[in-house]
């Protein structure tokens, strides 16, 4: 796949993870104003949060990674039959499992709960709610682990539109969940419950027409001794770790903060929901195009073409990943205020979410990254070094909880969920550091001339960006007493303000940002 190419499926799949994330505002806007920052949508975003992490684990993080390297190799060496065969016995041995999984997980919901939200057990309504739901809930995690599955086979195909618009059906039936149906449930925020249930359902049947045109619907049969599932489980093993730290690291955040303050979940929550904005538009969508380009150049054994990909995936990261970051630490206080702080949230619930978000944006260039960097060792059907670094960061994040948030919470501090936040931030730059370092030691990734210009004219086009954010926007006291359309609007023409100040020094700067649409093998060094 060319750099165009590459380029433009990334654009294709941004599109559609932009409206997917536009969705999931609209979502958590509704929910926020339906439920407030709490003890009942803790307790729902709990019975999300399990199967939610499952999903990552098993369907979009460790099965894609592994999965999407053996059927290029089936589809580019073995011909369409091959291809068929592996499907089938992919399919039948995902499915036994999957159904497996979904059984013994509602089963153990209050054994599940009290292992990622122990501190549920002192409040037994909130406990026997979050039960209740994640029975519900749990089997979501068959549904969307078949729409990963059908989704790796599509983008195998070039086929990126359908796989990354299907999210949105999830946020549109939560939306009506929310709006419609809660009150017609005895505990309203029940209908959250069986709307994610409906929604695994409604994306499956989405993407199924694609594998249909492309004559891959077939009959599942158990493949567990066939040799391509047989790598595939293989790879898939670590790639639990190495796919998903990020994930561990949320579900142990949540753990302590269940002992904390009221609402702590929710402001986590809502500040990892604006992070994943510019980390699904972006980074997710990057990733998700590049694993299937790497793989190809791998098995062809072009690894300069490799290394010249990689290079311009990293550059992107640079350039619009640092703005990003920019815009959420300087932004926090205004865009919670204008999303979130009404109805039933408080100023006080808007400024602790607003905290929580300026400390993860601090971390956003490195969770995309590192998205950017796993598939570079997955391609290479190296799955021993991402496990290694994994286990690494999530041990560092798991000793800087507590050295960070147990002296918090003895010193009585205001906001002790801060102390979360800053444990995952130094866990993802540790994370990418040690896959960079390791790609750049094995010879595997060299960078392009022109890196230095990058940075200096990335360094002058932040401060500029800094300066106009800083003079510009009105300041989370003076933004309470607007309406929620003065908001917007003041928000969004400062948003528009400062990334056109942010480009257009680039630009002056020397930065030709038309060239990142080239073949990587037709830049300019200096590019």
């Amino acid at each position: 796949m060319s750099s165009q190419r590459l380029i433009k499926n990334t654009a294709v799949v941004s599109g559609m993870t932009l409206l997917s994330r536009i969705m999931g505002f609209v979502r958590d806007m509704v929910l926020a104003r339906t439920f407030g920052a709490s003890l009942v949508l803790d307790a729902f975003l709990v019975a999300f949060k399990i199967p939610n992490m499952l999903r990552r684990f098993f369907g979009e993080g460790a099965f894609s990674l592994a999965f999407v390297p053996v059927l290029s190799e089936y589809k580019e060496q073995q011909g369409q039959d091959a291809v068929r065969a592996l499907v089938q016995r992919v399919a039948g041995t995902m499915i036994l499992i999957l159904l497996l999984v979904s059984i013994v997980g509602s089963l153990a919901a209050p054994a599940l709960v009290t292992l990622i939200a122990p501190g549920f057990l002192d409040d037994p309504a909130q406990f026997d709610i979050t039960t209740a739901m994640l029975r519900v809930t749990f089997p979501y995690i068959f549904f969307i682990s078949l729409v990963a599955f059908a989704s790796s086979i599509l983008n195998t195909y070039g086929r990126f539109a359908a796989p990354a618009f299907s999210p949105v059906l999830l946020n549109a039936v939560l939306i009506l969940a929310a709006t419609v149906a809660a009150p017609y449930f005895e505990h309203p925020i029940m209908a959250m419950a069986w709307g994610v249930f409906l929604a695994g359902i409604i994306q499956l049947v989405f993407v199924l027409p694609g594998i249909i045109k492309l004559r891959l619907l077939v009959k599942p049969s158990w493949g567990g001794k066939d040799p391509g599932v047989r790598r595939i489980l293989k790879l898939m093993g670590p790639a639990l770790f190495g796919s998903s730290v990020a994930q561990i690291n949320m579900l142990l955040d949540t753990l302590i903060a269940s002992f904390l303050v009221a609402g702590s979940i929710s402001w986590l929550y809502l500040a990892d929901r604006m992070v994943e904005f510019p980390l699904g538009v972006f980074g997710i969508a990057l990733s998700t195009v590049i694993l299937p380009s790497l793989s190809q150049q791998h098995a062809s054994k072009n690894t300069h073409q490799f290394s010249l990909l990689l290079d311009r995936a990293l550059r992107w990261v640079m350039l619009l990943g640092t703005p990003a970051a920019i815009g959420l630490l300087w932004l926090a206080g205004p865009i919670i205020v204008t999303l979130f702080q009404y109805d039933k949230v408080t100023p006080f619930q808007a400024e602790m979410t607003a905290l929580a978000l300026m400390t993860y944006a601090i971390a956003l260039p490195a969770f995309i990254l590192v998205k950017v960097l796993v598939p570079a060792f997955y391609s290479r059907q190296d799955a021993r070094t991402p496990v290694k670094v994994g286990i690494y960061a999530m041990l560092a994040n798991m000793v800087l909880n507590v050295l960070i948030v147990v002296p918090m919470v003895l010193l009585d501090y205001r906001a002790p969920h801060i102390g979360l936040v800053i444990a995952s931030v130094i866990s993802a730059w540790l994370n990418f550091w040690l896959l960079y370092r390791r790609l750049r030691f094995e010879g595997v990734y060299q960078p392009e001339a022109g890196w230095k210009q990058v940075i200096l004219r990335v360094m002058f086009a932040s401060g500029v960006m800094m300066l106009i954010l800083w003079w510009g926007p009105k300041n989370f006291d003076e933004l309470l007493p607007l309406s929620g359309m003065e908001r917007a609007f003041d928000l969004t023409l400062w948003v528009m303000v400062s990334g056109a100040a942010y480009l257009l020094s680039l630009q002056l700067t020397g930065q030709k940002l038309h060239l990142l649409w080239r073949r990587p093998d037709r830049l300019p060094p200096q590019a």
